[in-house]
């Protein structure tokens, strides 16, 4: 187990920066989950950035220092119970360029305790702009669905809602969009499970699935980053895997390792690294992943906290 991928990264020429919204925007209140994705065409970096209107508490370590509701706690506004997320997107690194989007011409009045796109990844497909992510408040008992947003000078002008190809299920999240193939996601890592959604028809399908290549492994490989192409030969993405455990108190806890995984042209797993944490953290996420002049660019979050982590030689872990 790597514990600090991102010291490992700055030791070979990397290098990390925090990334903010204005505390004025935000009330002070915590960010999460960027997502970063460099536009060839346009030559942009587009940064989003998720503001949730609450603070994550999490006592790591030997975890002395609980809350009254345990180990892990959502310390919310006293006016306002929900999980709200707001996202924050741009074109410029600049912080005070980072600007709410405008989502008012599809909200309408939820009917669950989550709110809002969570863990939304960039992605620009068919020369439009969007971010995916899931959605649980359309619906009384917080059915996730994927959703497609689609982005026009900061304002929401589509919202498409992505059903599973195979039948009900309750919770879907956390699909990794495959940045060369519109309107296609990983869906599951082991077996590799590739969706295509049909933005016309609102269908989707088994693009890849074969239960045959399912590899063994001591973990449930979840998603994470977008799907980029490294070469003519394969693909990458960086999964997270979700340890649970029990605290001092023996209370439900968890914490979340990482890999790089590498897929050939057919889907097979060709790489698995050693699972490592950013920065140490208990509580890490990754959900933005890009080459940018010729680094790649990883954005992750540790409560609250959000970073880019540009580096080279990233092939070689």
């Amino acid at each position: 187990m790597i514990k600090n991928f991102a010291k490992l990264a700055i030791e070979s020429n990397g290098s990390i920066a925090n990334l903010i919204i204005p505390s004025f925007k935000t009330q002070g209140l915590a960010l999460t989950n960027p997502s970063i994705y460099y536009d060839v065409k346009g030559n942009n970096l587009l940064l989003n950035i998720r503001y949730v209107e609450y603070a994550l508490y999490h006592s790591e370590k030997e975890q002395k220092f609980q809350n009254q509701w345990g180990v892990l706690a959502y310390l919310h506004p006293e006016d306002d119970m929900k999980l709200r997320t707001r996202n924050a997107f741009t074109t410029s690194f600049e912080e005070n360029q980072l600007e709410f989007i405008d989502t008012s011409l599809l909200d309408q009045e939820p009917k669950w305790e989550f709110v809002g796109l969570e863990d939304a990844r960039i992605v620009v497909w068919d020369g439009k702009t969007y971010l995916c992510g899931v959605r649980r408040d359309t619906t009384t008992n917080g059915e996730g669905r994927m959703e497609l947003s689609e982005i026009v000078d900061g304002k929401e002008v589509n919202r498409y809602r992505i059903e599973p190809p195979n039948g009900h299920t309750y919770c879907e999240k956390n699909w990794m969009p495959i940045l060369d193939m519109p309107y296609h996601f990983v869906k599951w890592t082991n077996p590799t499970q590739v969706i295509k959604y049909d933005i016309e028809t609102g269908t989707t399908e088994d693009a890849i699935y074969d239960k045959e290549k399912f590899i063994e492994a001591n973990k449930d490989f979840r998603g994470g980053s977008q799907v980029i192409r490294i070469n003519d030969n394969q693909r990458m993405a960086f999964i997270h895997e979700t340890n649970l455990l029990r605290d001092p108190f023996n209370r439900k806890d968890g914490d979340y390792s990482h890999r790089v995984l590498i897929w050939d042209n057919d889907w097979n797993i060709k790489h698995i690294s050693e699972p490592f944490s950013f920065m140490d953290g208990e509580i890490e996420f990754c959900t933005g992943l890009t080459e940018y002049n010729n680094n790649l660019l990883i954005t992750f979050n540790k409560i609250s906290i959000n970073y880019t982590l540009s580096f080279t030689g990233f092939y070689n872990f």
